[in-house]
């Protein structure tokens, strides 16, 4: 497989702290695992690697026991463990770690936040450094490619997303069919095997929903009706969706107007060509209808991953009145508003007014033509 480099390749002591517990989420599948490697091999010292679903290093860490603690990680430098969404009580175990040896550098993955936040978060409270791995953005492949390339892969990317294996396979068969696997597979592996679900063809009929609603406002209870759930359960399985890295919730900017929409949610999908497998539609662009929701689900997502691998913590929203005036997108960066209209065409898109006259600041369309660009631009 063609390796791209990413984001925390360049700056690799963002992954290695003595005395920290470095936490890497992502969804399976999006180079976690061979991340950790590749900067552990350019790494000297003893290096512990293993995963954790293996009972024996769980049974090891469970004892929470110093004298087996010594035993079996005195000796080594940097310790990684692979999912350790599957051990309970890790945080504990890994505090007792850190206790014991602060000089050492710590690192976890995980595919899915419940767990690990579940247990890890209070434990690990001043220990730990969070850090999370998305599917390939346009920022790391515009370190490796030529631009006018990248450009000239838009619909490719549309269709089948931006996981590394897919960006990696020639024929288009192959992309659906490795698409088509995890989402039978992959996807909700970790939500079945962690969590209590009791009616698991309903999270299912849950993520079809939000896909066929992408760059739309989302009604929890018009869903709760649909499939026959509570709106409880449909918001706890939305949740697991969220921290199962498959979905993200972008809430609504209201802060000036009365008739600003303030309660409402959209809901995108960290990677457009697992919600292409979600519906089973990777028809050509030509020959759908949903090409201005792809659109806006990509740059979206794009805009999201560019900030949080510059941690420059942006908030995201959109913005909608209710007569009807509205923007796709809404960028908040240290205090300063971006006001973002996304079309696929290279339409004539206007800001509204009121959101000019209200809050002012920095607008931009947002089309295929300069995306780019905004990609490089601070």
């Amino acid at each position: 497989m063609q390796w791209i480099q990413r984001m925390y390749e360049t700056v690799p002591d963002s992954l290695f702290r003595p005395g920290k517990v470095v936490i890497l989420y992502g969804a399976r599948r999006v180079g976690k695992t061979m991340l950790v490697k590749r900067l552990l091999a350019e790494r000297s010292g003893r290096i512990f690697v293993d995963t954790g679903e293996n009972l024996d290093l769980a049974r090891i860490l469970l004892a929470r026991n110093p004298e087996t603690y010594r035993l079996y990680f005195n000796s080594y430098d940097i310790i990684f463990i692979d999912e350790a969404q599957y051990i309970d009580h890790v945080g504990e175990c890994l505090k007792m770690l850190v206790d014991m040896f602060p000089e050492k550098c710590f690192i976890i993955t995980g595919s899915s936040a419940f767990n690990i936040s579940q247990h890890a978060s209070e434990p690990l409270t001043g220990r730990s450094i969070t850090r999370v791995l998305y599917p390939l953005s346009l920022v790391e492949l515009l370190n490796q490619f030529e631009p006018f390339d990248i450009l000239q892969s838009f619909e490719s990317y549309l269709l089948y997303g931006m996981y590394p294996e897919v960006f990696s396979m020639p024929d288009q068969r192959d992309k659906i069919e490795y698409l088509i696997n995890i989402r039978n597979g992959y996807l909700f592996k970790d939500i079945f095997a962690l969590e209590q679900i009791k009616n698991s063809h309903k999270l299912q009929d849950i993520l079809r929903l939000l896909a066929l609603q992408i760059g739309n406002e989302v009604s929890l209870n018009e869903i709760a009706t649909k499939i026959g759930l509570s709106k409880n359960t449909v918001e706890r399985y939305i949740d697991l969706l969220e921290k199962a890295f498959v979905i993200k919730k972008v809430g609504a900017f209201a802060k000036n107007l009365r008739n600003e929409i303030s309660k409402s949610a959209k809901y995108y999908f960290w990677d457009i060509g697992i919600r292409n497998a979600v519906i089973n539609n990777f028809n050509r662009l030509e020959l759908r209808t949903d090409i201005g929701a792809m659109w806006e689900n990509f740059v979206v997502m794009e805009f999201v991953k560019k900030s949080e691998y510059a941690g420059d913590f942006a908030q995201f929203y959109f913005w909608r009145t209710y007569d009807q005036k509205e923007l796709d997108l809404v960028i908040e960066k240290q205090g300063e508003l971006t006001g973002c209209e996304i079309k696929w065409q290279d339409e004539k898109a206007k800001i509204p007014a009121a959101w000019i006259k209200t809050y002012g600041g920095q607008t931009a369309v947002v089309t295929r033509n300069n995306l780019l660009e905004m990609m490089l631009s601070k």
